[in-house]
């Protein structure tokens, strides 16, 4: 069968489940736009700006696990997808992104739309090609599938020359495994790393698990949950990691890190044994590495072997799939019983109890907890919730439990402003029956917010909740700790939000109140397609706990008691 370059990349996306991709077209790119018209099994939504195409697949790749598409021409079509892959690179997220490139006889002559995507990108993918023989295609796309969802799953990219778009070859799907030299992802640990870490479990008297995004990409949470209940051992997350245990069991303490729970922090820097699940000890998670859990053993599961001592050196290091070695694990892990080291944490968990903020009487202040706390409430805490970066992120990450996997959505390690609706949209497409809320800030909504054209073009039912407190708010809580105040470009102005949200055909409304967050839940699942909800909050409010950037874990700035403000 004879068929076109662009031909073969679409007979490929096909057999490889592709259902929907995010793109903007262009001239590098437009012959595989046009045979776009014979595959109408594979929807295209047509973005405002292809930073927006690069974070919607991703949303599409966190939200059901498959492989997410973004799709550019060249030159600037390029280059403005680098942020979403450095996002999801930084985040282990599975995303291909395809580009057109100036034709093979033109590169290097600074044609016009012409630039070096593949050098430019090597530092934030996975992997990247430039296809210079179209008989090769089908069998680059399906690598390239193959690299972005086995081991730790990345962004890879393909870029496309123009003419081989046009060429024509015989087409021959590669149906043959796909099998890489130096790329052979670890699965299960020895059955010496297995007798050594359950030795270190079966002699702990103060063991906390940590629980990250691995969890949740690996399916592990039942693994993980049997393990935390045969050996009653208190679990703590990291921001990706929530999900991964319901957040109302028992044994789960809470979020770690930086703007995690005081109770959290205490009980990893008092552990005589750490069990890292699938995270990498990220410097928001351990705060000065010299004074990191100083007294205990470790053990640390991780797919990526390059994670395993690189921050935080271990006495037990298992490069492997997690779900994998948490099944080795389970058969010889014995019950134990830490009643005096969970009573200890529930009395710091009592004592270091930040949350009672939302019970507290704020007047005609409206605050961001309250309104993540009553979102959270009045959405029943089943919705899949997608944040942007900043103070609404962490709010939405303390008074927004999950408890199911995938059901919060955010950047993570790259902490990329404007991700969140994108995102969120891309997160409706490949979960279309659950509640979706974009949770953002005036700020990060700015960055992307040309995606309401997307988002009412498409009628996607996302709900958008703007905490907008005019300032860039992480960063004034930095200026008036650290910088005596001086709130240096931070103050923001901000459009009219629901005048916008009406120019665009998307109904919209305005929350001062408290008292009206209930009603703003209502008015958004009354509508279909995109919904706007601008809550005005609190300017000048405070994310507490706060560990200070580089400080002790448990040096963190409490939340001032009631008269002691």
């Amino acid at each position: 069968m004879q068929l076109t370059g662009s031909e073969i990349l679409m007979e490929c996306l096909l057999r490889e489940g592709v259902e929907v991709m995010f793109g903007y077209p262009g001239g590098a790119i437009l012959p595989t736009y046009d045979a776009m018209t014979k595959y109408p099994q594979i929807r295209h939504v047509l973005v405002r700006h292809e930073q927006g195409a690069s974070h919607m697949a991703d949303g599409y790749a966190r939200a059901t696990g498959k492989v997410g598409v973004a799709i550019a021409t060249s030159g600037p079509g390029a280059t403005n997808l680098v942020t979403g892959l450095a996002t999801a690179m930084m985040d282990s997220s599975p995303i291909v992104c395809i580009t057109g490139q100036v034709p093979r006889g033109a590169i290097g002559s600074d044609a016009f739309q012409e630039c070096d995507i593949t050098g430019i990108t090597i530092p934030v993918t996975k992997h990247n090609y430039l296809v210079s023989d179209v008989r090769e295609l089908a069998y680059i796309v399906r690598e390239a599938f193959h690299i972005a969802r086995t081991g730790r799953p990345g962004p890879v990219l393909i870029d496309i020359p123009k003419d081989i778009q046009t060429e024509k070859t015989e087409f021959i799907y590669p149906e043959a495994e796909i099998r890489l030299p130096g790329y052979n992802p670890p699965n299960t640990g020895s059955d010496d790393e297995i007798a050594a870490a359950l030795e270190l479990i079966a002699q702990a008297k103060k063991p906390v698990i940590l629980a990250g995004h691995g969890i949740l990409m690996a399916g592990a949470s039942q693994e993980l949950q049997e393990l935390v209940e045969r050996a009653q051992i208190p679990v703590t997350l990291t921001l990706l990691g929530k999900g991964a245990i319901p957040e109302s069991h028992p044994l789960t303490v809470g979020m770690m890190g930086m703007h995690g729970a005081a109770a959290c922090n205490y009980a990893i820097q008092e552990a005589d044994l750490l069990i890292a699940l699938g995270m990498r000890f990220d410097d928001r998670v351990t705060g000065n590495l010299k004074t990191y859990s100083p007294n205990s053993k470790k053990i640390h599961v991780d797919i990526d072997p390059s994670e395993i001592n690189k921050n935080v050196k271990v006495d037990v290091g298992i490069a492997g799939d997690v779900r994998a070695v948490l099944k080795q694990l389970l058969p010889g892990l014995k019950s134990i019983s830490h009643a005096e080291w969970l009573g200890r944490i529930r009395d710091w968990q009592e004592d270091g109890d930040e949350r009672d903020i939302v019970n507290r009487d704020t007047g005609n202040q409206l605050l961001g907890a309250q309104v993540i706390n009553d979102l959270w409430k009045h959405t029943g805490g089943d919705a899949i919730t997608v944040s942007d970066v900043g103070q609404h992120q962490m709010l939405e990450a303390q008074y927004y439990p999950h408890q199911r996997p995938a059901t919060m959505l955010t950047s993570g390690g790259l902490g990329t402003m404007g991700f969140g609706f994108p995102a969120a949209i891309g997160a409706k497409f490949g979960r279309p029956d659950e509640e979706v809320w974009a949770i953002v800030g005036d700020g990060g909504f700015q960055m992307t917010l040309c995606e309401l054209a997307t988002a009412k073009q498409e009628n996607i039912k996302v709900n958008i909740a703007i905490l907008n407190n005019a300032f860039l708010g992480m960063v004034r809580q930095w200026q008036e700790f650290f910088y005596e105040e001086r709130y240096q470009a931070t103050p923001m102005f901000s459009p009219d939000f629901v005048k916008l949200a009406e120019a665009y055909g998307i109904p919209a409304m305005r929350v001062t109140h408290r008292d009206q967050i209930e009603e703003s839940v209502e008015f958004a699942r009354r509508h279909d397609g995109p919904v706007l909800i601008e809550y005005m909050i609190e300017k000048e409010e405070i994310v507490y706990p706060m560990v200070p950037a580089g400080a002790d874990l448990h040096a963190m700035l409490r939340r001032p008691k009631p008269g002691e403000e």
